[in-house]
């Protein structure tokens, strides 16, 4: 590995947007067959983490000629979320009835971000603002350090696994859908759906997902965020009728599904390049028959290949025999919102063993069927392993809780 001399510093909006940008614009996400996906902050390099508790932007500059050029960047974030939980025999002295599971909360920080310039990869750059990040983290507390990357990304993998002792932890699926402009979808007339205010969603949300994995302790900032355009729940409409957030929790109907929308749209637009020609015609034939004949409802494919936007479906949940369908009803609604909301597709992502993603509409075309999460214990001493209760070894559950705010 070539070495070249950079200072690593934190980032000045005023001084160093226009280098980051270019760096970031250089740096397209490529999933596979020659497609790649491009990733545009929309003139805000930090807007994917200044929703959250604590972040940072480091860039990487050229040093030794008065005025270096920049050829990397990174950003992190540190939140408190639930790692595990764990069931305490009895109630005594604590409040909570025996055998109700209590979660366990740890500091993390989250590494999202990473660009070095092509002209300058293999030179230890990217290398050094990951350590200089996780100094930072250290410095917050975090316990841990994860990232996310697309299993393809071998660059990534080696840089993390190899140099830095990260694991391979989790692999979710990130389902994308496209938004048909032509058309609402009908919502059946057998699902009732509720708009639930923000701090009825967020009783909901510790009240079902405190234990699950990666669940953020600021759920409340998150539902409170301009960008969540709204929780909702859909459940049979012969259950029964409720007012309040406590009813619901204290009589739940046999079966519900849960979910909230985030716009992703006012931060980030994407664009597909790279697509041959022959699947752009077929893509631009489907909108324009579905366009002459609206009656048809003939499934259409949007202009991706121009910039556009999207909304992040997230905190999706629910229970019963018709949880699914319940769910599938509460995704037909998030699809009319985008397409209200001038978006072309809809995304999220779960684990890979969700039970409710028969529930959830994708196209496996637009779709990642695994992510690669990776993780690190920051603290030197629990390097090995070998302390009961490391997060880096527990066994994936059935659901994440994926923030929003990290998309």
């Amino acid at each position: 590995m070539r070495e070249v001399e950079v200072v690593v510093r934190e980032y000045e909006a005023e001084k160093d947007r226009t280098g980051a940008e270019a760096v970031d614009r250089m740096c397209d996400v490529s999933p596979s067959g020659g497609v790649s996906l491009f990733m545009d902050h929309l003139g805000d390099p930090v807007c994917r983490i200044r929703n959250s508790p604590a972040f940072l932007m480091l860039v990487a500059e050229t040093s030794g000629r008065g005025d270096g050029e920049i050829v990397g960047v990174i950003r992190g974030c540190v939140k408190t979320i639930t790692c595990g939980k764990t069931t305490p025999r009895s109630s005594a002295g604590g409040g909570m009835p025996a055998g109700e599971a209590v979660p366990i909360f740890t500091k993390a920080a989250y590494i999202l971000g990473l660009r070095v310039s092509p002209s300058h990869r293999r030179m230890g750059i990217g290398l050094k603002l990951v350590k200089r990040l996780e100094d930072w983290f250290r410095s917050n507390d975090a316990e841990y350090s994860y990232m996310a990357t697309d299993k393809s990304n071998l660059a990534s993998l080696r840089l993390f696994t190899h140099h830095l002792n990260y694991t391979k932890f989790r692999t979710p699926r990130i389902l994308v859908h496209p938004v048909f402009a032509g058309h609402r979808l009908p919502l059946p007339s057998s699902a009732t759906l509720l708009h639930l205010p923000p701090s009825a969603a967020e009783s909901l949300y510790r009240h079902i997902f405190s234990t699950t994995e990666f669940f953020p302790r600021d759920i409340d900032s998150i539902l409170n965020n301009p960008l969540s355009l709204g929780t909702f729940l859909a459940y049979p409409t012969q259950s029964f009728s409720y007012t309040t957030i406590h009813h619901f929790l204290t009589r739940p109907p046999k079966s519900w599904a849960v979910l909230s929308v985030w716009d992703s749209s006012s931060l980030l637009q994407f664009e597909l390049r790279g697509v041959p020609r022959l699947k752009k015609g077929v893509a631009w034939t489907t909108r324009a028959v579905d366009k002459a004949v609206p009656w048809l409802r003939i499934p259409s494919v949007p202009d991706l290949f121009s910039p556009f936007g999207g909304y992040f479906l997230y905190g999706i949940g629910g229970e019963g025999p018709e949880a699914i369908k319940m769910l599938r009803v509460l995704c037909r609604n998030a699809h009319n919102m985008a397409r209200e909301g001038g978006c072309r597709v809809v995304a999220t992502e779960v684990a890979a063993a969700e039970p409710l993603v028969k529930g959830i509409p994708y196209w496996r075309s637009l779709s990642f069927e695994e992510d690669l999460w990776c993780v690190k214990r920051l603290d030197d001493e629990y390097r090995d392993g070998a302390v009961v209760g490391d997060w880096t070894r527990s066994v994936p559950g059935a659901s994440i809780f994926v923030d929003p705010r990290e998309v």
